[in-house]
């Protein structure tokens, strides 16, 4: 008899991945293919849709093909993907009427500025969640309404549609007959309200965002449609969703109060889950949705580092300094200490808790005996320092975590997780899966499908693989920590 397995598409910032998981979240098969990073000019941040779409049809049927191949029957697909990341297209030819603005990009810094107020900025985190900033969606559509030609007219006609990636990748998987989103994704873009679980008018308003261009926002768990047979040769329901990191709480099982992941990818986004009352951070961190199925919604707190692994791809394609990501960690554990040298990749600004749209990135202390060890060693430390930056808020907000669940690319890094232990003085756990968003869209599918009977049930496959424990002595600690909270003020513009 065949077996049941659940197909996760993964569009992430760089890449887009397919796993195929069986009933236990075991991977089965995969595929992945890195895609174009396209930099129109400073601070700014764009993707062809038209090579997401590509990059997620072609690793999707590899996958499928290598798990038919072993016997295995796909039973549906859950979805994943880069949050923030904003796409406006036609509704008639499904054609993307601009590139698509990246999370990262920092173009709509001046409009920020120009809506920022105390009582506006108290009433977007009060309805949203979030801040007034260039990471969310809603400026991004604002701007891409304002400078495409005809733009702003045909979307308040209703010919055009506006979704994140997510609500882009089901418009086209299902041959253009469903718009639709996640709340998880939807409290993202700044024009949701995380209290009535409802486009906000109020916030429509102050971001120029026709309704009409918006998806409908379901559960993470529903069914969003099935597939064009012609992609796959048959319909394949579509049936779980979310953004990448709230994706990566749910596969790293971070269903009680109080449990915490951190995801490093791209960036580092920190999500602890807060049960099912919403948590105003008094400490420049998000108030957002974890997830919401069977109509009850589950809120974190966020905090959210533009830049971590993307740091380590700099050191490979912008300086040439590394041929492989892997490579980091023998240049790492070859140097003693880090001589001083701190690195800063504020590339496209600060995100939580600085939120400094205008900071760029700092390379400090550097002598003659600099190198690319010490250099790649400072790009690592980064993401550990940033880190503890979040928890550092979120203890002033009353929350200190024992241990901490850490997954994505970067955390195959052993040096790096025994840095993060040491610099956060806890415990650091890494699980069997490592890439634990697609496991998160995998399982949103399969309960859905009724491959899992609830949620304690999948939060009884949550496996251990390492545990990393704190060994740096406090005094040194505390030295280090000084030497990056000084490079971070040297780089902050306010």
């Amino acid at each position: 008899m065949a077996e049941d397995c659940i197909l996760a598409i993964d569009q992430g910032t760089t890449s887009t991945r397919a796993i195929v998981f069986d009933r236990d979240g075991r991977p089965r098969a995969s595929a992945q293919r890195e895609f174009r990073q396209i930099y129109p000019a400073d601070g700014w941040v764009e993707h062809d849709p038209e090579e997401i779409w590509a990059s997620t049809l072609t690793v999707s049927r590899a996958a499928l093909r290598d798990a038919e191949a072993k016997g295995l029957t796909v039973r549906a697909i859950g979805i994943t993907n880069q949050r923030e990341t904003s796409v406006v297209w036609e509704r008639d030819s499904g054609r993307a009427i601009h590139d698509a603005i990246v999370w990262q990009d920092r173009r709509t810094a001046a409009l920020c500025d120009k809506l920022r107020s105390p009582e506006v900025e108290q009433m977007v985190a009060e309805r949203s969640g979030l801040r007034i900033d260039p990471y969310f969606s809603a400026t991004k559509i604002a701007w891409i309404l304002d400078n495409v030609d005809g733009a702003r007219l045909k979307a308040e006609g209703g010919d055009l549609a506006f979704g994140t990636i997510d609500s882009f990748l089901l418009w086209r998987l299902t041959g253009g007959r469903v718009h639709a989103t996640d709340a998880t994704n939807a409290c993202r873009t700044g024009l949701y309200n995380i209290h009535d679980m409802a486009w906000d008018p109020e916030l429509l308003r102050l971001y120029r965002v026709p309704e009409a261009l918006l998806p409908r926002v379901e559960d993470c768990t529903a069914d969003f449609g099935t597939t064009d047979p012609e992609l796959f040769g048959r319909p394949i329901p579509i049936l779980g969703m979310a953004g990448d990191q709230q994706a990566a709480a749910i596969g790293q099982t971070c269903f009680s109060e109080g449990s915490i992941k951190s995801t490093y990818g791209t960036g580092c986004f920190v999500i602890l889950n807060t049960g099912d009352q919403p948590v105003l951070s008094r400490n420049r961190l998000l108030t957002t949705i974890c997830y919401r199925i069977g109509g009850k919604t589950t809120y974190a707190i966020e905090g959210s580092i533009f830049i971590s692994g993307a740091t380590v791809q700099w050191l490979r394609d912008g300086l040439g300094i590394i041929k492989r990501a892997s490579d980091t960690e023998a240049l790492a554990r070859s140097t003693q200490s880090n001589a001083g040298v701190y690195l800063v990749p504020a590339f496209t600004g600060l995100g939580a808790p600085y939120w400094d749209s205008a900071a760029r990135g700092g390379l400090f202390g550097l002598t003659r005996d600099t190198g690319p060890a010490q250099i790649a060693r400072a790009a690592l430390e980064s993401v550990c320092y940033q880190t503890r930056d979040l928890f550092e808020a979120m203890a002033e907000d009353g929350v200190r975590p024992k241990a901490l669940r850490v997954d994505g690319g970067m955390v195959a890094n052993d040096w790096m997780l025994q840095f993060l232990a040491d610099i956060l003085a806890i415990p650091v756990d890494r699980p069997e899966v490592p890439e634990t968003t697609a496991l998160g869209a995998a399982y949103l599918a399969g309960l859905q499908a009724g491959l899992y009977g609830s949620l304690e049930e999948i939060a009884g496959q949550w496996r251990h693989q390492a545990r990393f424990e704190p060994r740096l002595a406090e005094q040194d600690r505390k030295q280090l920590l000084q030497g990056w909270d000084a490079a971070v003020t040297r780089v902050r513009t306010g």
